[in-house]
């Protein structure tokens, strides 16, 4: 790790002097990635400033593998599944071993299914902790790459090295010092389950590690299990299983007990190498096997890293970045790193799967099948990321939806581990459909999505069925809204994991049911001017006095005392003052709201200069980019330089908040190439000052996409003027279609704001009241 940073800093002095040049370098784009950025606690300024708790840990991990795998392989330095505990923490002196999970990068939730391997010598011991398994290594010795990761476990002097593909992975564990080596496994199981076979003809050790659900549902098994097959280079010498301390030699099976595993030993050369290969699965043990032939089957160790490689350089040169700042690519092509993790594919290699909330094996013919979606977070700029590099697998990804529903009965809110959530607040499984279909990405059953999403926006599990509601099926307070149109304070919304929170609840599905009318309006469906009537419910909850979000009773009257900038109860994650904001689609009536465009300006400046605005979390990612919304580009183009300074990094501490599944990364992609997606649904990117000479998206129909930012540095981050394909350019937005042409937007940079560029109303961003 600190070799890394060593060589960033010598190639910078080199640059400065002029002695290289970034294109003499000849990098691949897999070396700029650091896995290791968010592995610390944040140390970025509104980390410090508003973070605290888990929000102040990116919480992401190594992860080694492939786009969108099965299953990621990572160094473990805490060995719970627990919610919120990454399987890595950069600050840990103590190796436990290298797990095989699916644990969502950069996330408070936790991981499941998952399996941990651990290689000692000598006396064998089986708890991870430092005093008994355990073992100290050197972030001197520590290297970790996309498709590689390798450490010095010191206690027991074995080279450790891991790769993988999928489904499947390798590791090399090169033992130093002759005499007795082992290899430790062991199922994650906080729930004191799972299951673990030796088969020492086969040189094969099998189990399975049952996954159980959280939010609702919390405690009950998910209907799966994470299965695996493990295959070593030698014979077992020895075997045996174990709980917690207890050691059964020569025993062959062991299930449902505390901290249980198994071992196998080996005879060891020095310098000898074990090679460990593993196949995972939801659906069997059969299916691990089958998995692992069809994956890696005789492949060598290397042969495995060079295809997990290329397979990330295919997917990191979908966006070609240029500048001299090697810090800059390596933010970049990492936060590209971590867009790219989740969602996972589910689906074994011949299609089967668990049905989504029933567990039944289920199989999949005409597109893979796909889980883990942080809606909340990843609807804002992964997934509309993803729409612009991966349109075919963002298909893929909604014909999963459209399956979720068909299996379950209702749209999920929230779908994590196979199963309904409802963690979070909002319906925006609603927001990602639309989006796609809003940008002509309509290869999947639209007819049944449209009717998904009509259902979880016009019917209440509540009264069709209590115990599915219970359960995370349908819209949190649906009832509620739709009376009043908003969501009062009365309704606590006691059946969700987030409870009360009325006014961003309502805040958001005004959002989702404008992007539902969208694409009832597309359809030709009768909901539409309803669903264009509910898109103005955003109206009901900010206070005609403050012009702020504020809790509302069922009576009409709004609570008090009020205080803007601390965080309430009725608000998700945040202040009132955050969510003020939160209504993408509408901006204009925002505008009117708060009097005009004038006191818009200035309580949005405000949140800068009074320091209220909050980069660690997602509801305020689209606050910067609004000056565009009332005629001053200038201001965002000055807010979103300073951002992209002050709240990314290079270093383990250099992410500002939690990950959340890519999005924190997804919006610096966006940011820095000089243009985000404030409101999916609207086929609009609105632009902002981009720190790159050149950004080019290599785009799947065969055109490329290009900015250019020409006398650009960050004192000249002020557009001054623009053309796309040569032609005059004077609006603050760039439509999706230019991107699929493959336009080339020019901007000339200054160290001046302009203050006549794009600030006429034909010149500003979509907004629903214009």
């Amino acid at each position: 790790m600190k070799s890394r940073f060593l060589l960033t800093s010598i190639l910078g002095i080199l640059l400065s002097a002029g002695i290289c040049t970034a294109q003499s370098m000849l990098f691949k784009l897999i070396d700029y990635v650091d896995p290791l950025i968010g592995t610390a606690p944040s140390s970025t300024v509104s980390a410090i400033a508003h973070g605290e708790g888990t929000e102040l840990l990116a919480n992401t991990n190594p992860a080694i593998g492939v786009p969108h795998g099965m299953t990621h392989f990572s160094p473990q330095t805490r060995a719970s599944e627990r919610k919120c505990l990454s399987p890595y923490y950069y600050e840990d002196s103590i190796l436990q071993g290298f797990r095989a999970g699916r644990w969502l990068n950069g996330s408070c939730t936790q991981d499941y299914g998952s399996v941990t391997l651990m290689p000692l010598c000598g006396p064998l011991s089986f708890v991870p902790t430092s005093e008994y398994r355990g073992s100290l290594f050197s972030h001197q010795l520590e290297k970790a790459s996309p498709d590689y990761y390798s450490v010095n476990l010191e206690r027991y002097n074995i080279f450790a090295e891991l790769t993988g593909l999928q489904r499947s992975g390798i590791f090399r564990f090169t033992y130093k010092t002759e005499g007795i080596g082992h290899l430790v496994i062991q199922p994650n199981s906080d729930e004191s389950k799972g299951f673990v076979e030796i088969d020492p003809v086969a040189q094969e050790i099998r189990g399975f590690n049952p996954v159980h659900r959280i939010y609702q549902g919390s405690g009950k098994f998910a209907g799966f299990s994470g299965f695996f097959v493990i295959k070593t280079s030698k014979p077992f010498k020895t075997f045996g299983t174990f709980n917690n301390s207890n050691l059964f030699e020569s025993q062959k099976m062991i299930s449902d007990q505390r901290n249980c595993g198994a071992y196998v030993s080996f005879l060891m050369k020095e310098n000898e190498q074990l090679i460990v290969k593993i196949g995972t699965s939801f659906t069997s043990m059969d299916g691990a096997r089958n998995n692992l032939s069809a994956e890696i089957n005789q492949k060598d160790f290397d042969m495995v890293r060079a295809q997990s490689a290329a397979i990330w350089e295919k997917e990191l040169s979908k966006i070609v970045v240029e500048t001299e700042s090697i810090t800059d690519k390596t933010i970049f092509y990492t936060a590209l790193y971590h867009n790219s993790l989740a969602p996972r594919i589910f689906n074994d290699v011949d299609g089967k799967y668990p049905e989504f909330s029933t567990g039944k094996i289920a199989h999949t013919t005409d597109h893979d099948y796909y889980c883990e979606f942080s809606m909340w977070d990843i609807y804002r700029a992964t997934l509309p990321m993803n729409s612009i590099i991966n349109p075919s697998l963002t298909a893929d990804w909604a014909s999963s939806m459209v399956q979720k529903y068909k299996s379950g009965g209702w749209l999920p809110i929230f779908p994590l581990w196979n199963s309904y959530t409802s963690a979070m607040i909002g319906d925006h499984v609603t927001a990602f459909l639309g989006d796609l279909l809003m940008k002509g990405i309509d290869n999947f059953d639209v007819e049944t999505a449209y009717e998904a999403m009509r259902k979880n926006a016009f019917e209440s599990s509540e009264i069709v069925n209590p115990d599915e509601y219970k359960d995370g099926m349908g819209r949190r307070a649906l009832l509620s809204y739709l009376k009043f149109n908003y969501i009062p304070m009365e309704d606590s919304v006691w059946d969700a994991f987030h409870k009360q929170e009325q006014v961003s609840r309502t805040l958001e599905y005004a959002y989702d049911d404008f992007v539902l009318y969208q694409v009832a309006k597309l359809l030709n469906k009768p909901e539409s001017d309803a669903l264009k009537r509910r898109s103005n419910n955003y109206k009901n909850v900010i206070d005609p006095e403050t012009a702020w979000a504020r809790g509302r009773r069922a009576d009409g009257s709004f609570i008090n005392p009020f205080y803007p900038n601390l965080k309430a109860f009725y608000i998700t994650e945040g202040t009132p003052m955050h969510y003020t904001w939160y209504v993408p689609h509408d901006q204009e009536g925002l505008i009117n709201l708060m009097g005009g465009e004038e006191n818009y300006l200035a309580r949005l400046d405000s949140m800068f200069t009074e320091d209220y605005y909050w980069h660690g979390n997602e509801p305020g990612h689209q606050i910067p980019f609004l000056f565009n919304y009332a005629g001053a580009p200038w201001m965002t183009q000055k807010y979103t330089r300073k951002i992209i300074r002050e709240e990314y990094a290079t270093g383990p501490g250099g992410l500002c908040g939690n990950e959340d599944a890519g999005q924190m990364s997804a919006w610096y992609l966006f940011a820095s190439a000089g243009f985000y997606p404030v409101c999916p649904g609207v086929p609009q990117y609105v632009l902002g000052s981009p720190i790159f000479d050149r950004a080019t998206f290599h785009l799947e129909n065969g055109n490329s996409f290009t900015i250019i930012a020409l006398n650009n540095s960050d004192e000249n981050c002020f557009i001054q003027s623009a053309t796309l394909d040569g032609m005059p350019y004077n609006k603050s937005y760039i439509n999706h279609r230019d991107l699929l042409e493959g336009k080339t937007l020019v901007l000339i940079m200054g160290n001046k704001p302009n203050k006549a560029w794009a600030v006429e109303q034909n010149s500003r961003p979509y907004s629903l009241s214009r």
